[in-house]
């Protein structure tokens, strides 16, 4: 069992929800994942807590109004662990991204929302004191992080540069996938922006682990989710799917091989 108590600094280490009906997603969201739900009163309304086991997977809220007037849709939103989200931000504009929001400072830590040369969305985190147990890796929650680009070559470098992730070409029958390797481990991919997907967000698509992709897609539909991707097979990798929910925010699943 993957368990993280502190983040590891230039991976992804957090995903969260904003959503235009924090009710109807929490409703939706633990009967298809069987999450756990526990809100938050935070200076910025409520926040709620999503656990399994009583470890933690990841956070929902309210669609703040500064994203609504900036066009956001519901989504999900990638955090990325830093030590020092004011030099991470200068790094990014020197690199020609450019922040969106933030920094901030959010109970036990400090966040800023950015963007890269190509579009792509994500936010930094820097803990200030630790948040609990994390489930990374596991059923049910966050396994896998992937950026649809509209200029891969532009993103790769932005990233290799950015967090020292070497990127790696892995061969798909859709066309070249980038895999994003700190050391040895894979900890993001990264592939064109397919024509037929040319209104998916740019933001970072969170990938969550399940034992049967086909069941949670059944189960999923019936709560009110559609499918964006259907599903299907990667040698090696798994059976993965992506979908959207009933508020409009996209996410993917993924069983992985055995």
């Amino acid at each position: 069992m993957t368990e993280l108590t502190t983040p590891v600094v230039d991976t992804f280490c957090w995903v969260e929800l904003a959503t235009s009906d924090p009710t109807a997603a929490k409703t939706f969201y633990a009967a298809a994942f069987g999450w756990e739900l526990a809100d938050m009163d935070m200076p910025s309304g409520k926040y709620t807590m999503a656990t399994v086991g009583g470890k933690t997977v990841c956070g929902m809220m309210l669609l703040p109004d500064e994203a609504k007037k900036m066009g956001a849709p519901p989504h999900w939103l990638s955090y990325v662990a830093t030590n020092d989200v004011a030099a991470s931000l200068t790094k990014v504009a020197s690199l020609g991204g450019k922040t969106l929001a933030g920094p901030m400072d959010i109970g036990p830590g400090t966040m800023a929302v950015v963007q890269d040369p190509s579009g792509g969305v994500f936010a930094f985190w820097q803990a200030k004191q630790s948040m609990g147990t994390w489930l990374y890796q596991e059923p049910n929650a966050l396994c896998w992080n992937e950026l649809l680009s509209t200029n891969v070559d532009a993103a790769g470098k932005f990233y290799a540069t950015l967090f020292g992730w070497k990127p790696e070409a892995m061969p798909m029958p859709e066309g070249a996938y980038t895999v994003f390797k700190r050391g040895d481990s894979g900890v993001a991919g990264m592939m064109a922006m397919p024509p037929m997907a040319g209104g998916a967000p740019r933001a970072w698509l969170p990938y969550f682990q399940v034992q049967n992709a086909d069941a949670f897609l059944a189960k999923a539909i019936g709560l009110g989710a559609q499918i964006r991707v259907p599903p299907q097979d990667v040698p090696k990798v798994g059976r993965f799917a992506a979908l959207v929910d009933p508020q409009g925010a996209v996410f993917a699943v993924l069983q992985p091989a055995m």
